[in-house]
């Protein structure tokens, strides 16, 4: 069967826009008097790297306490919205109309909605009765790759067919004022709102073509990253240094992966990484023993827009699209499980 080629490629942001040391100022005024260790994690801020975020709703939203309705609410209005936005851009770029779309592949982990999103915005969209449907949730950070990988199988298995695949994360609707912990202070400097989407095809779709797919579990990591889940909505979940972790396992993880592939790092160009923060960053940096600041688009990414979880890595493979991809390039990235993804690509000018 052909390989499924990348056709198109576009990102959006919700309007909102939140300066860090202005998210840091309402921190201190939220948690400062409440929460004692608060002085000490503050310094959270100033090393994630983030200078800007997005999201959903405008910044006083975030300051009073919400339950399940009113987050529910926010998530359906901006995803639907996000969703419409980003579709009808990456569609536009393959010169293609909702009708023509044949799978759409929708992955979000940040809010619940049945019927599921794409079902949600169909009619707006155009898209036809009998367009496949393949929600995906739970994947988290590693849901970008892990559903670039999902689309492309779907596209190689009918050559010739549409496949659009929209992640979309709105992770500002989990911070919580309730929960005085260092994962939930760790959430509120560094989570952003974002989407990406990709039409994917095969047999004619473009110069970029995912090559191969490939992930690893590791055992008895379930607690590592998640959400819990109470009255009042989602809470984040971070019980390891994800950048200890990263240094001491993820190294073995990417060998393993690409040997089933038939390639070895030496064989990569290009690293295309989630970039979780600027500790992730460097972490990923010295595991996959590269010159520190080789991952410049990563950090270029969590400056601009934070860590919007699933669409982060789509956005760092945007920009390295318009600055030019080298004959093969690695995409990664970690999430829930404790999980790493990877998908190669493979680009002829």
């Amino acid at each position: 069967m052909p390989p499924a080629a990348l056709v198109s490629l576009a990102t959006s942001v919700p309007p909102h826009v939140f300066l860090q040391e202005d998210v840091l100022t309402a921190a201190w005024d939220v948690f400062g008097a409440r929460f004692p260790e608060f002085e000490r994690f503050s310094s959270i801020f100033s090393n994630t790297g983030i200078v800007k975020r997005h999201g959903v709703k405008p910044f006083d939203w975030y300051l009073e306490r919400r339950g399940w309705p009113e987050r529910t609410e926010a998530f359906l209005e901006g995803a639907e919205a996000l969703f419409v936005d980003v579709a009808e851009k990456a569609l536009a770029s393959a010169q293609l109309a909702g009708g023509d779309v044949d799978t759409v592949v929708t992955v979000s982990s940040t809010g619940i909605a049945t019927p599921s999103l794409e079902a949600r915005v169909a009619r707006r969209m155009g898209f036809r009765s009998d367009t496949m449907r393949v929600p995906v949730f739970g994947l988290g950070c590693a849901g970008g790759v892990s559903g670039l990988s999902i689309a492309s199988r779907l596209a190689q298995a009918r050559p010739g067919t549409n496949v659009l695949l929209v992640t979309i994360e709105l992770c500002s609707l989990a911070l919580r004022l309730d929960e005085l912990t260092k994962a939930n202070i760790v959430a509120v400097s560094l989570f952003g709102d974002g989407a990406a989407a990709i039409v994917l095809r095969a047999g004619d779709g473009g110069a970029t073509q995912i090559e191969a797919a490939g992930e690893h579990l590791w055992p008895d990591t379930l607690g590592i990253m998640g959400w819990s889940v109470d009255p009042e909505g989602f809470g984040v979940i971070f019980r390891r240094t994800i950048p200890d972790f990263v240094t001491r396992h993820f190294n073995s993880a990417v060998t393993e992966i690409l040997s089933r592939m038939r390639l070895s790092v030496e064989d990569i160009d290009r690293f295309i990484c989630h970039p979780g923060g600027a500790k992730v960053i460097c972490a990923l940096e010295g595991a996959l023993a590269l010159d520190q600041g080789t991952l410049s688009h990563e950090r270029q990414i969590i400056a601009d827009f934070g860590n919007m979880s699933s669409p982060t890595v789509l956005f760092v493979l945007e920009q390295a699209r318009a600055k030019g991809l080298p004959a093969r390039s690695l995409l990664t990235a970690l999430g829930p499980g404790f999980t790493a993804s990877c998908v190669t690509l493979r680009h002829t000018a």
